[in-house]
């Protein structure tokens, strides 16, 4: 398949997302699956900088902290001092990836099982320092949040005001498919470019890239800030959405599932985390029916694929005709 053949499959897809689900949607008069979408986009999303961890040799079960740093971030900012959402979303992800850059330069030395500790405290640690810090409110949180407001340009109104519209699932849900567009075509050119070559390397082998003079150092800083920076996008979104933060909006169990996402979607794949995310939360709601096996159900199912399947769904290939 060459490039102008994925481009056109890409465009087309996104078409769909932003045209054909709606359609469907309001064809059924399921407004709630707005949400579930939505979600499901802001997932990925946070997943995606999971997976970029895992694209330098990294186990990182630490995403939730970054994504409630995120979400923190921009609700004390349009609460408290008033700024407009849309500043809040990219000064988020900058506030996630510069602590990352402080915390990533002592810990990003540790490999394997000891990186994976780490960082499956840090979201515990954000956690009980949501609940200390004065200004997050503590336990109670911040609620109320205001919806996004617009924006305008020489009068032409680029984004319109949310709390305006009359239905702001719909806006939301667009806003978070264009938002996972940017964040996996920002992925998908990364890896493909002369850092992502040099990303690969240090996943095979860091002491023979050292060795060609690739600073390793620098390169894992860059990928986990990147990381950490989807995470606080995220984030930023999910207090948006849901017009309210917690200290418990994000825990450890998120992080985790964060990580289960790459790991069923496929970690040789760039848009693994988009399906991954899709098959862990549906596949979840999907066994609601079965009670208390619910959960018993649900992780034999995910052993079972990655016995079978251990490079994720997306390395699934139909059989094909004999002579095709």
């Amino acid at each position: 398949m060459n490039n102008a053949t994925k481009l056109l499959l890409a465009a087309a897809f996104v078409l769909f997302l932003l045209a054909g689900v709606p359609a469907l949607i309001a064809a059924t008069g399921r407004n709630d699956l707005y949400y579930t979408l939505t979600s499901v986009a802001l997932l990925s999303i946070i997943s995606g900088g999971v997976w970029l961890t895992f694209y330098i040799g990294r186990i990182n079960i630490g995403q939730g902290a970054f994504a409630l740093l995120g979400g923190y971030v921009s609700a004390v900012l349009v609460t408290a001092y008033g700024v407009s959402f849309w500043l809040t979303l990219p000064a988020a992800g900058l506030v996630c990836a510069l602590a990352s850059v402080l915390i990533g330069l002592p810990i990003l030395r540790l490999r394997g099982v000891y990186f994976a500790m780490v960082t499956l405290t840090l979201t515990e640690v954000m956690r009980l320092l949501a609940l200390a810090v004065p200004i997050t409110n503590g336990a109670k949180g911040i609620v109320s949040i205001p919806l996004p407001g617009g924006v305008s340009l020489f009068g032409l109104t680029l984004i319109p005001d949310f709390a305006t519209l009359e239905n702001p699932r719909l806006a939301f849900y667009l806003a978070s498919v264009l938002l996972l567009v940017l964040c996996f075509g920002a992925l998908y050119r990364l890896v493909h470019s002369r850092i992502g070559h040099i990303c690969l390397s240090l996943q095979q082998n860091e002491e023979l890239a050292s060795s060609i003079g690739v600073n390793i150092a620098s390169i894992r800083v860059l990928a986990y800030a990147i990381s950490s920076f989807l995470g606080g996008l995220g984030g930023a979104m999910f207090a948006a959405i849901s017009q309210s933060i917690y200290p418990s909006s994000f825990t450890v169990a998120d992080s985790v599932n964060f990580m289960l996402n790459c790991f069923l979607g496929g970690l040789h794949y760039v848009l693994g985390p988009i399906l991954g995310t899709f098959a862990l939360y549906f596949g979840w709601d999907l066994l609601f029916q079965t009670g208390v096996y619910q959960l018993l159900i649900f992780s034999s199912a995910l052993i079972v694929l990655m016995l079978v399947l251990p490079n994720g769904l997306l390395s699934l290939r139909l059989p094909r005709k004999k002579g095709a």
